[in-house]
């Protein structure tokens, strides 16, 4: 227990599966190394605690853990952090050994919440006290599913948008008034706390996290890795709406899904709102509670992705990515993209072509 961060590689946790032990280990770096001037590694820490959510755990160290060659040797240190000492549970037959204990947190750039053990499951004082006092010196916090539920007792998300598992919006609603609880999306980010949907979204956000540390060309590397989708942000750089699986009186998902296929085509909000089978008025109101924005906002926003998307997978003019965008001028275009992502189109393509 207790291992210094900055001594430990990116492999990092103890695995052991019924009489089986698989050890990934932790090495000491050499210290001759540490005189080479080298940019420090991010940290990132993923909390481990008995009864362990072992899929969302997974997902953090699939994407987190791993040794990637491939990506050279400027990579994420990974250790897990014990709420308990272990072995930890993490599900029948598979126990965890953590690292070193909730002192790991302290050094951590990027803290990860795999799920946690019951939504109504009182989460310890000192795990709370540990992740506020992470926040406040600027570490960024994420949430896998259930693991909202640990962010929203330490009060950082109060004011703020998040989103956890369908089967729980509506529980983490009741519980965190204060909490701005967004049911239809994959993923939110909002002032460094980064909150996902069930499971599997867990992969999205954490290929989020990678695409803004190391770029686009390296999340894709990991996505193909992974055989997934490489996942797009939506825009605004604090809030990423992205709708779930289509649940039984949910419309916003069905315009959602019309609209990100045509939006080369004129969407005013008279359309959108026939779409989605509501008023203009109904779909002002049912889109600000799923994505803090109004309907033209969203599209907006909409077409700035879909653009990013062109700019890094596609050598196509900047003018014919403004007119599949659904831009009518590409100067209203370039206008927007600046003041949306903060970079010319140009500069973007530069920074995070995927296409080489």
């Amino acid at each position: 227990m207790g291992a210094a961060p900055w001594d430990v590689e990116p492999l990092s946790s103890r695995y052991r599966a019924g009489d089986v032990s698989v050890r990934s280990g932790h090495f000491r770096s050499d210290p001759a190394r540490m005189l080479l001037p080298v940019p420090e590694c991010p940290l990132v820490v993923i909390l481990a605690y008995d009864g362990l959510c072992a899929f969302e755990f997974g997902c953090a160290m699939e994407v987190f853990a791993l040794s990637r060659p491939e990506v050279g040797a400027y990579w994420y240190r990974c250790v897990v952090a014990g709420l308990e000492e272990g072995p930890l549970r993490a599900g029948p037959r598979l126990n965890i050994m953590p690292d070193g204990d909730l002192s790991l947190l302290e050094q951590a750039d990027t803290i990860v919440v795999p799920g946690w053990r019951g939504v109504d499951t009182i989460v310890p004082e000192k795990l709370l006290l540990a992740l506020k006092r992470a926040h406040a010196r600027g570490a960024r916090l994420v949430s896998i599913c259930s693991g909202v539920f640990v962010l929203a007792a330490t009060g950082l998300l109060d004011g703020r948008c998040a989103t956890t598992h369908w089967h729980h919006t509506e529980h983490l609603a009741r519980k965190y008034p204060n909490i701005r609880v967004q049911p239809d999306v994959l993923y939110t980010e909002d002032n460094g706390l980064l909150t996902s949907a069930g499971s599997a979204a867990g992969l999205d956000l954490c290929l989020h996290v990678v695409r803004q540390d190391f770029g686009a060309k390296i999340a894709n590397q990991v996505a193909r890795r992974l055989v997934i989708p490489a996942h797009r942000d939506g825009g605004q750089a604090q809030f990423v709406p992205r709708p779930v699986a289509k649940r039984p009186g949910c419309r916003l998902g069905t315009l959602f899904d019309v609209v990100r296929t045509r939006l080369d085509e004129d969407w005013p909000v008279e359309r959108m709102a026939l779409e989605a089978g509501m008023s203009v008025r109904g779909l002002h109101r049912h889109l600000r509670d799923a994505t803090g924005m109004t309907p033209l906002v969203w599209l907006l926003n909409e077409r700035i992705a879909l653009a990013r998307e062109l700019l890094e997978t596609t050598r196509s003019p900047v003018m014919d990515i403004a007119r599949l965008s659904g831009f009518r001028s590409e100067a209203g275009f370039r206008k927007q993209f600046r003041r949306l992502s903060g970079l010319t189109a140009t500069e973007y393509r530069r920074w995070f072509d995927a296409t080489g």
